[in-house]
């Protein structure tokens, strides 16, 4: 971000709507306005590096929802580690950007069936609502569409890629689907 003082600060997108195949099928993130708890990241986000726990390299000062797209403005700390990756993201070398989420509630779609906002077109599963933990600065993204300094315009231009995801979870959630005939109890 430009201005005195903000020279440690950073705005930039950390999630999409971007499918992604997993190993049990696509996966998609809903940004819908009702999707995303931002409620976590804005209270105590913070930004660390390759989703390593150890490595918390920044804070979340700001998390919304533009369009398609979590966007945040994070802020780098200033100790030995956070450093090295400042000036790496700084430099232009690091862009990749990811998000360690869980997901609270989802929506399978058969095969050519449409989700029940019409959106998107099955076989897919979306994460209708969903909280993001932390943002991680990654060396290697799995979602190419996020990142600092990827813009919408840019979104079209990348492939398919995905955002972190806890797989126990997951399948914890179509477990419950199933048992409450997708009822949210």
């Amino acid at each position: 971000m430009e201005g005195e003082g903000n020279e440690r600060k950073f705005t930039l997108s950390f999630s999409s709507e971007e499918p992604y195949n997993r190993w049990w099928g696509t996966e998609i993130l809903s940004h819908t306005e009702s999707a995303v708890n931002l409620e976590r990241l804005n209270s105590i986000g913070v930004v660390l590096y390759n989703h390593n726990r150890e490595k918390v390299i920044g804070k979340v000062l700001r998390a919304w929802v533009d369009g398609n797209r979590g966007c945040a403005e994070i802020e780098f700390d200033s100790d030995d580690t956070s450093e090295i990756i400042y000036q790496k993201v700084s430099s232009g070398t690091l862009k990749g950007v990811s998000v360690g989420y869980i997901v609270d509630v989802w929506e399978e779609v058969s095969a050519n069936k449409q989700s029940s906002d019409g959106r998107f077109t099955g076989p897919c599963d979306i994460a209708t609502r969903w909280t993001p933990y932390e943002i991680s600065i990654v060396s290697v993204p799995a979602d190419p569409t996020v990142g600092v300094g990827r813009s919408q315009e840019q979104q079209a231009e990348t492939e398919k890629g995905v955002s972190s995801f806890y797989y126990n979870e997951k399948q914890l959630q179509i477990n419950k689907n199933r048992l409450t005939g997708g009822k949210n109890l």
